[in-house]
């Protein structure tokens, strides 16, 4: 009997791209035992033809013309791995058009127009499937849509950027300042030559955007998602997390909520005792809450050639399997809710402040004052005569209970308007109840 083949051209040859044809090719042998068919790469969509022809056994499968690919009747999978919004957009939805399957790791154009790609498989009964493009290599998004679906999810949360981790990591563990880290962090390779969208929590922020929306069953864009970097955290803050018995991580948390989802990237205190707080280097984990389940984390590597191709190559072997089940498009957008998202202002935290303010006495019933006008309760204070031989101040850090962060932000705002307290140092949301 004649082995069925389906196939598929690759858009893009870079890291990921490259690491998709290596597991592909390793797993030619034992490829119609376990998925009932063959996939074979026919087309790979490259600038440099001279360039890539070096990365492939035949030069002949290279093109540089989409039209190409999206006029060929036997590609059925369209693999896009070349990042960004334009053409990718433009290339996934003409695929989509033509009835062509089509998987992507591209966390920007999911964030952004997630429903409209959606929707387009929808309309043309094809899959377009994703898990690549959050956590790399970890499943998380199948989990949620399928194993989970049984729950109601509460809350997404975890460390989705290896580059932000490896920094904070170095920072707690060398005692590193962050110039340094991130110096460090872009010799070895983890960090880009232009490292924004990962210090600055752009890509964190892109990442929770998807995870809310497939936990909540609830569009959440880029857009919605509050964000803010690591570029700000010392050394000096991680020091004082430690006597705190805490770590600093850069967080993106998404909770559903009776008022609203809450949706947000920013770095967090979080207690040792988490398991979070121990998940190191550039590592990500994914931590989950259901009504059924209750907490669920998912480890391991983030990025990387090898770790995202196998999230992309799990997503081939879905398709493949419904295409031979002829079940596709069983798994569509699973939006089907249209739940709020509530503005940063109106949801609740607990924080750390750190504040140099006079050394003399009163000035702490001062501030006591304040958080009581605007609803602040104090958990810990820890005082400490400040470092400078010439501003007789003292440096203060206290630790909130939970309060809405806007009434939070007008207490400091009031703070640094007295005249006993002389710089505002640092605010950091603190992760927990």
């Amino acid at each position: 009997m004649e082995e069925k083949v389906i196939n598929a051209a690759l858009l893009g040859l870079g890291t990921v791209g490259t690491g998709v044809y290596k597991v592909l090719k390793g797993q030619e042998e034992e490829m119609t035992t376990k998925i009932g068919c063959k996939v074979k790469i026919r087309k790979i969509l490259v600038r440099n033809l001279e360039k890539a022809a070096a990365k492939v056994d035949d030069p002949a499968m290279l093109t540089n013309s989409w039209e190409e690919i999206k006029q060929d009747p036997s590609i059925d999978i369209v693999i896009e791995l070349i990042g960004g919004i334009e053409p990718a957009r433009t290339y996934i939805l003409d695929a989509l058009h033509a009835g062509k399957h089509v998987v992507t790791a591209n966390k920007d154009l999911i964030a952004v127009h997630g429903k409209e790609l959606l929707d387009a498989a929808k309309a043309s009964h094809v899959d377009l499937l994703f898990e690549a493009a959050v956590a790399g290599g970890i499943p998380i998004i199948r989990p949620l849509k399928q194993c989970l679906a049984g729950n109601h999810m509460s809350e997404v949360m975890g460390i989705v950027n290896g580059t932000t981790n490896f920094i904070l990591t170095k920072m707690s563990q060398d005692n590193m300042e962050f110039k340094d880290a991130l110096a460090l962090a872009t010799k070895l390779g983890y960090a880009e030559a232009d490292p924004t969208a990962d210090i600055d929590g752009l890509d964190a922020g892109r990442k929770v955007a998807i995870l809310a929306s497939v936990a909540f069953n609830s569009r959440v864009v880029f857009d919605d998602v509050y964000i803010e970097g690591i570029t700000k955290i010392s050394a000096k803050d991680i020091r004082y997390a430690k006597e705190m018995g805490c770590a600093i991580k850069l967080l993106g948390v998404a909770r559903n909520t009776d008022t609203g989802v809450e949706a947000y990237v920013c770095p967090m205190l979080i207690p040792n005792d988490h398991p979070l707080a121990t998940v190191n280097d550039s590592y990500n984990a994914v931590f989950v809450h259901g009504d059924a389940v209750e907490d669920a984390m998912f480890f391991g590597r983030g990025a990387g050639e090898l770790p995202t191709a196998s999230a992309v190559v799990g997503d081939i072997f879905d398709i493949v399997r419904n295409i031979v089940a002829n079940c596709c498009g069983r798994i569509g957008c699973t939006c089907y809710k249209q739940l709020p998202v509530k503005r940063m202002e109106d949801t609740y935290n607990r924080y750390f402040l750190r504040l140099h303010v006079e050394d003399r006495c009163g000035v702490l019933a001062e501030m006591t004052e304040v958080f009581a006008k605007y609803h602040v309760s104090i958990a810990q204070i820890i005082q400490r005569d400040s470092q400078s031989q010439d501003d007789h101040l003292a440096e203060v850090v206290v630790i909130t209970a939970k309060v809405r962060e806007g009434d939070f932000k007008t207490a400091v705002q009031e703070l640094s308007n007295k005249s006993s307290v002389k710089r505002i140092s640092k605010t950091i949301r603190v992760y927990g109840k």
